[in-house]
């Protein structure tokens, strides 16, 4: 019984998002209208916009899709639902991959 919820529990792992990690290659070109606020290296220029630089990736991810979504209502959603809905879930996990690398 043991082996077979070891077993159930690395499939579980395996399976998660977290594992599933986009391309920050890819990333950087679709990052490139970001820069416009939260600048060229993921350091905001404009004072009161997040700081995208080594961002933890999950939380890059679903920040994206909750704007795309429409879940994510407050602060700078008028800004941030548009420019989300043009990316694709592939899209923002590359984004986020690039974010989350830079050092």
């Amino acid at each position: 019984m043991k082996k077979v919820l070891a077993c159930v529990m690395l499939a579980a792992v395996m399976a998660s998002p977290a594992m599933a990690a986009g391309d920050p290659v890819a990333g950087k070109a679709k990052a490139a209208v970001c820069a416009a606020c939260h600048g060229a290296d993921g350091v905001a220029v404009i004072p009161g916009y997040p700081n995208l630089k080594g961002q933890n990736e999950q939380y890059l991810v679903s920040s994206l899709k909750a704007y795309k979504n429409k879940e994510r209502n407050g602060g700078m959603a008028m800004v941030m639902q548009p420019q989300a809905s043009m990316l694709s879930d592939n899209d923002i996990a590359n984004v986020a991959a690039y974010f989350s690398q830079m050092k």
